[in-house]
Parts: C-alpha cells; sequence; structure tokens
C-alpha cells in the first residue's frame, strides 16, 4: 500500500515539471535620424530591441510609411511640422504582448539668411538696416563687430551703425531648440576723409615759367565732392576732380583743395612757385657721340630740342627724323674733326640721309664766320634770359661751317631752329672713349622765337 501511495506521488511531480513556462514580451526600439536634422523631410530609422517577442505591429503616425509588420521597418519618412506617436506592439504564441509608445518632434526646415542694406552711404559713421530672413527658429543672437549696438537676442535688430573705418562683421546664431546655425556676413566702412593732391607739371613747362599748365592729380580719400581754388591761374576756381590749370602769374601761389562727402569736410592747402617767362630754357649734360658711337647705337649723335633727347641710329623713325634739330659729327676719338650740322645736310657725313629733315643754321666756328654773330663763354654762362640770343643775326657762312677740334675748351657753337629759335651750344668737355667716344654739352636756346 505504501508503494503504490509513492508511485502516485512521483508520477503527479513529473507531470508539473514537464508543463512549459510562458515567455514574457518586453518591447524596446530605438532610433536614429539621419545627420541629426529634424528639420523636414526627416528620414529616421528604427531599431528593435525587443524580447521574446515574434509578431510585431508598427505604427508611425505622420509618417510614409505609416505601417509595418516587419521587425525592423527599415526607414520611415516626415514631410510636415508636428509631434508624432510611434507604437509598437509585439506579441508571441504563448499569448504574451507587450506595447512601447513613444512621441517624435518634427521641425520645418531651419533656413538662415538676412540682408544687410546701406543707408545713405559708407562713409563714417556708416548706418545698416539689419532684414532677417531667417524661418525655422525661434532663437536669435547677433553680434556686430565694432557697431552700435553690439549685439542683440531680436529676431529684426533694426539698425546698427559703425564708426571705424575698416571691415566689421555680422554673425547671426539662430536655433530651433535642437539644431542650431549661424552665418556671418562683412560690411566695409570707408576710411576717414583725407583731403590731398599732387600734380604734374606739363613737359614743355618743367622749368615752371609762366604761363605753365599743372595737371592736378587727386589723392584724396572717401571724397564725392571737390572745390579747388588757385591763386595767379587763369581760373580762380574749380570744382572737377582733377582740373589742368595754367598759371600766368609768377611767384609762389597757394592751391586750397576742399573735399566733401557729406558727412565730412576736409582742407588742404599747398604752395607751388612760378618763375618770370625769361624765354630761355637751359638744358644741361647732354653727351653726343661720334659718328662710330652713333652707328653702332651705344651713344647717340642726333638731338631733338623738343624731345630734349638724343637719339642713336637704331631709335630713328621716319617720324623721329622730323623732330630732329641737332646733328653732330665727329670723325674720331681723337676729336681733330667735329662739326655740327644741319639735318638737311646730313649727306655731308657718313650718316644715312633723311627723307624729312628739318632746317637748322649752324656757326661752328665763331672765330672764322667772319659775321656779326658772337657769344663768349662769359656772356653765355651769364644768360639768364633771351635777350642777348635775340639780338644775334646768326648766318651761315662758310667759315662759319668749318670743323672745330679740341684745342678750344670750352667752345660756343651758334645755331637757330626752323622754327626761328635761336640758341647755343657751350661745349665743355671732348670725351675720349675708344669707339665710343663723346662731347659733354649745355644748351640754352629760346624757347619760343620771336
Amino acid at each position: 500500500m505504501n508503494k503504490i501511495i509513492y508511485i502516485l506521488i512521483s508520477l503527479v511531480l513529473l507531470t508539473g515539471c514537464a508543463k512549459e513556462e510562458v515567455v514574457p514580451v518586453i518591447v524596446d526600439f530605438e532610433f536614429e535620424v539621419f545627420n541629426e536634422d529634424f528639420s523636414i523631410p526627416v528620414q529616421v530609422v528604427f531599431f528593435n530591441r525587443t524580447e521574446g517577442g515574434e509578431d510585431y505591429e508598427w505604427s508611425f503616425e505622420g509618417g510614409v510609411p505609416s505601417r509595418s509588420v516587419s521587425r525592423n521597418p527599415g526607414v520611415i519618412q516626415y514631410d510636415a511640422k508636428g509631434v508624432y506617436k510611434i507604437e509598437l506592439t509585439a506579441s508571441n504564441q504563448d499569448g504574451s504582448r507587450d506595447t512601447k509608445v513613444i512621441e517624435i518632434q518634427i521641425d520645418d526646415p531651419v533656413v538662415i539668411d538676412f540682408e544687410i542694406t546701406n543707408l545713405v552711404d559708407n562713409f563714417s559713421p556708416a548706418t545698416y538696416a539689419i532684414q532677417n530672413n531667417s524661418s525655422g527658429a525661434d532663437t536669435f543672437s547677433w553680434t556686430f563687430e565694432g557697431g552700435a549696438p553690439a549685439t542683440s537676442l531680436v529676431k529684426d535688430p533694426g539698425k546698427v551703425t559703425f564708426t571705424e573705418p575698416g571691415e566689421h562683421k555680422i554673425t547671426l546664431e539662430i536655433s530651433n531648440g535642437r539644431e542650431m546655425y549661424n552665418l556671418q556676413k562683412t560690411v566695409t566702412v570707408a576710411p576717414f576723409l583725407v583731403s590731398d593732391f599732387e600734380h604734374t607739371v606739363a613737359f614743355e613747362n618743367d622749368d615752371y615759367q609762366v604761363p605753365a599748365s599743372i595737371q592736378f592729380k587727386n589723392t584724396s580719400i572717401s571724397a564725392t565732392e571737390y572745390q579747388w581754388d588757385f591763386e595767379g591761374a587763369s581760373i580762380l576756381t574749380s570744382t572737377e576732380e582733377n582740373p589742368e590749370v595754367i598759371f600766368t602769374q609768377a611767384g609762389k601761389h597757394s592751391i586750397i583743395l576742399t573735399t566733401f562727402n557729406g558727412k565730412e569736410t576736409k582742407v588742404v592747402r599747398k604752395e607751388i612757385e612760378f618763375f618770370r617767362n625769361t624765354n630761355l630754357r637751359e638744358i644741361k649734360d647732354i653727351k653726343l657721340g661720334i659718328n662710330t658711337a652713333h652707328s653702332s647705337n651705344t651713344r647717340g649723335s642726333f638731338y631733338s630740342i623738343i624731345d630734349r633727347k638724343v637719339y642713336t641710329n637704331q631709335e630713328v623713325t621716319p617720324e623721329i627724323e622730323q623732330r630732329i634739330d641737332l646733328v653732330f659729327f665727329g670723325l674720331s676719338s681723337t676729336f681733330g674733326r667735329n662739326r655740327f650740322v644741319s639735318p638737311t645736310k646730313i649727306s655731308e657725313t657718313t650718316f644715312d640721309v633723311f627723307q624729312n629733315p628739318k632746317s637748322t643754321i649752324f656757326i661752328n666756328s665763331q672765330e672764322l664766320c667772319g659775321c656779326t654773330a658772337s657769344l663768349s663763354v662769359s656772356q653765355y654762362d651769364m644768360m639768364q634770359d633771351d635777350v642777348l640770343l635775340n639780338s644775334l643775326t646768326i648766318q651761315e657762312t662758310s667759315g662759319g661751317l668749318q670743323d672745330f677740334d679740341n684745342t678750344m675748351q670750352p667752345r660756343i657753337v651758334l645755331f637757330q631752329t626752323q622754327e626761328g629759335k635761336k640758341g647755343a651750344i657751350k661745349i665743355k668737355d671732348f670725351v675720349d672713349d675708344g669707339q665710343n667716344s663723346y662731347i659733354l654739352v649745355d644748351i640754352k636756346i629760346q624757347k619760343e622765337s620771336r
């Protein structure tokens, strides 16, 4: 009997142990937003972390797609702003079931932009209107480098003023609570007003003898208007930016430039000294080469009064030919035979003949001239105007055209150009440099014939 009871108890215990236990379902999931960008369109991928589940049902409020029965539903896209529920229900064959619901906030796109408008001009103090064109944000932080105000937290800060010249950065930082964006732009305030000018005298007036033409170059900074005042000139005032003015009176004359830009006014005054018209131009230290120097293009023998320039053989063009007044012909470095010849008589030298030559009269040897024209070295040195030159009657004679050597130093050679200008050449030195030998001369000539 006891044995039967023991067997029955053992069967009951074995039957209880064989019964299966119920597996519970614990729902859990995570998600990631692409690029952490919650501004539409938003793409979200879900990761199912559920334990004990076999069947799944997803619900995506506002999402595309809106439902899924996959364990991992892939990418869900949201195209409208809002707060949406995401629900996952999981179950298994044991009848266990669990649900998890979360919310996701989808934002409008965040766009950052602003516009800067200069009011009046960019001269100091320069005022700018700031227009905020941003969207999707609810907080704003402005920084105005060197501006007044320096900062602002309102959406539209209105007007900002900058006083210091130079570049100033304007920075806007916006946020929608989760995302932050910033944008920087630069405004440039013009330098403070400076009034200044330079001047250039016309080449033919570079001795500053009146009348003298002066070209003024305005070098002012941040100026928009100009007022010039001139002393001793053909005009007394001008509003041009870069006027050209003829000064007609000798003496020191003031030039006053007043500049404006609507916010500042500045004045600068300078003096230029002009001299009486002596009708005499002096040109110093001209080097004229002997024939070999000219032909080899190392030192020219042709001289233009109007250009005040020596020309070598290769520099002479048909146009330059018509500007040559003086032709020096030196036979050799011994300077035994030298003379100045008219461009019309260049065939008497070894130089190429000109096609359209000018005519110049020379007196190479005053001692052989047999004429009334005479000018000594001391007279040449003392000349301060053209009175003495103008009194000379320069005529070409066979004696006056004779060659000269280097035994007389200095030597004065007289001439008269095709335009009737009378002049004198002072030969100061005969420089022996082999085939590159040259004479060193000064010239005094009338600026205008009379």
